[in-house]
């Protein structure tokens, strides 16, 4: 790891205009909590609170739902031809793309992500936007003819209110993910993001409104997970929930929604393997897994945290993998040169810093192991590599969400499916092998909802994103999106007589028994 003067770590990047204070934002207006109640917001790399931010309670959150119900019921937006809310998505996505820089600002500052790998997160929530403007526009839907007798036909529609609450790693473009789907699709929204991370969903608003969105269409609440997420997921007049972040509270938001039976979308937590066997491009394979478990400072759900070598090549790959954490450079987010970056939050960090420690006793120590060097403040851990954790060890089955990797060996294609599947996580994977046919049989034997083949994370929007097992519940992308997002009716419409049996038909009766 390379160490930063004592000079680099002073000069810390504030974004101009920084708010000191942040409000709801409901049918078009920004206001703050009815009873007051706020929560303090921290800088990642000082942990100092540089704003308070309002925080909703049960009767804030009554005031959003009503307002995108009365919107969606009232207002033009669930009216409007689909050609009509493109063309507002497009203005969206316009306005996204042309703030780049001021969200990269905003989003590195607010989470500690590196500003390099910020900049490309406002272009990613611009093309959500245009993916789905497009798709909306060509959506098509089933006609069942029975020639003669009868036509059938789905009747697509929006549901209503959709309740989105967002993580806070990536923060703006993930919430893009949601956003995009649930309001082209007619829906409106109440949208409630991660506490650690308000800065960028703030944005949102004035974006919203200079695209010509709707007042109602779009509504804003902050607050706790345990109060206004609570009572948003319980809420009577919201039928529709979709949800990302750890496991434990995505069982939490099922057993809270099931008794209303709403729909749900739960993308969870993740312990996914890159498998590298000994005929793979190793150096490919090592790029892709460095990167896979370090980028995003190892706060993504898709990270491959568990890294599985064939045992051929374990000792060259593992050393190898080990220099180049070494060589990681950690360094304030606003710094281009900087490739990880501070945790978001210091209870986040203190959790990550406890699985190293525990990973003393379960794992060959190679590189890391505790806060970086040069950083005696903030969120900062140097990148850490484990080698030969055992499949019981703790760190090879539970989610840390930060940069640290578990490496272990394998011997036998079976061996590594089987240690693949080892935990209770279902959500990415990734394999090496230059063998096609182990490539696919092997991919289709993981129990996760998807797998990469010799390519770290690149995803093709049109592709469902989602889970099994304890990584989630139900799948959004693509098409996926816009079934969730909607209700399919089907109309049935007969076009000759309708032959129905004469059931209590007396007249016919008596005539019938007269005769």
């Amino acid at each position: 790891m390379t160490a930063p003067t004592e000079t680099e770590t002073t000069q810390h990047n504030i974004p101009e205009n920084l708010p000191t204070h942040i409000q709801h934002y409901l049918d078009g207006k920004f206001v703050d909590s009815i009873g007051g109640k706020t929560f303090d917001v921290l800088d990642p790399v000082s942990n100092e609170n540089y704003a308070t931010v309002a925080a909703a309670q049960p009767e804030d959150v009554d005031l959003a739902v009503a307002a995108a119900k009365r919107a969606f019921k009232e207002g033009p937006w669930a009216k409007m031809l689909p050609r009509e809310r493109s063309r507002v998505l497009h203005k969206i996505a316009d306005i996204v793309e042309s703030r780049d820089d001021e969200l990269a600002l905003l989003e590195s500052f607010d989470s500690g992500l590196p500003i390099t790998q910020a900049k490309g997160q406002a272009r990613r929530a611009a093309e959500n936007f245009r993916f789905f403007a497009d798709l909306i526009v060509a959506q098509e839907d089933n006609a069942f003819k029975v020639p003669g007798r009868q036509l059938n036909y789905v009747n697509r529609k929006p549901i209503g209110v959709a309740a989105l609450i967002t993580p806070w790693n990536v923060p703006f473009m993930q919430e893009s993910w949601k956003l995009a789907p649930a309001i082209a699709t007619g829906n409106t929204v109440v949208m409630k993001p991660a506490s650690y991370t308000p800065l960028s969903a703030g944005l949102w608003p004035e974006i919203f409104s200079e695209a010509g969105l709707p007042d109602g269409v779009f509504n804003l609440v902050f607050g706790s997970g345990s109060v206004a997420g609570d009572y948003l997921v319980k809420h009577p007049d919201v039928p529709l929930v979709s949800f990302t972040g750890d496991s434990s509270t995505g069982a939490t938001i099922s057993t809270a929604a099931a008794p209303q039976f709403k729909s749900l979308s739960l993308e969870l937590g993740g312990k996914s393997p890159a498998v590298v066997f000994a005929d793979a491009d190793i150096e490919a394979a090592l790029d892709a897994t460095v990167f896979g478990v370090f980028s995003l400072n190892g706060e993504r759900c898709t990270a491959g945290s568990r890294v599985l070598v064939q045992r051929d090549i374990y000792d060259d790959f593992v050393a190898r993998f080990a220099q180049r954490a070494k060589n990681i450079v950690v360094g304030l987010p606003s710094d281009p040169a900087t490739e990880v970056g501070s945790l978001v939050h210091p209870n986040h960090f203190d959790k990550v810093m406890s699985y190293i420690e525990i990973g003393k006793s379960e794992g060959r120590l190679l590189a890391g192991g505790g806060r970086a060097d040069g950083f005696p403040t903030g969120n900062y851990v140097a990148p850490t590599v484990f080698a030969d954790v055992a499949p019981d060890a703790r760190i090879f089955q539970e989610e840390i969400f930060g940069p640290v990797v578990a490496i272990t060996p394998f011997d036998t294609d079976d061996e590594a499916l089987e240690l693949a599947n080892n935990t209770k996580y279902g959500l990415a994977a990734y394999v090496w092998t230059s063998n096609l046919k182990r490539a696919h049989n092997f991919a289709h034997g993981i129990e996760s909802g998807m797998v990469w083949l010799n390519s770290n994370n690149v995803r093709d929007l049109r592709t469902p994103f989602g889970g099994v097992k304890a990584s989630g519940l139900g799948r959004e992308g693509g098409y996926r999106s816009v079934d969730f997002y909607t209700t399919q009716q089907s109309v049935q419409i007969t076009l000759n007589e309708a032959h129905s049996p004469k059931f209590g038909n007396v007249v016919d009766a008596a005539e019938t028994s007269d005769s």
